[in-house]
């Protein structure tokens, strides 16, 4: 896949500025389709930083009420990347 593709947006809540002030993690709004290895290269190509370590998960969207019942909502995946100690994203 395409790095611009790869990453969606850098998602910025204070536990992922948390994790990125004191270990070196951000995490990102990544495509569905992508894994680990795409992450990883993405994040090498777009910041030029050397990454250590990608965890990804799956969240489930929340249920909205419409006027037949529940309508799910959209799952996200996310990707937080762990990056050397030496380096870091700007951007955060």
């Amino acid at each position: 896949m395409i790095p611009t593709e790869v990453i969606r947006r850098p998602l910025i809540t204070e536990k992922a500025n948390a994790g990125a002030s004191d270990v070196n993690r951000y995490t990102f709004e990544i495509d569905g389709r992508a894994n680990k290895t795409d992450v990883k290269l993405a994040v090498v190509a777009l910041y030029k930083v050397r990454v250590l370590g990608v965890s990804v998960n799956n969240r489930k969207g929340e249920d909205r009420r419409a006027k037949f019942g529940l309508i799910p909502g959209k799952w996200v995946k996310h990707a937080i990347v762990r990056v050397h100690p030496e380096d870091r994203i700007e951007l955060f």
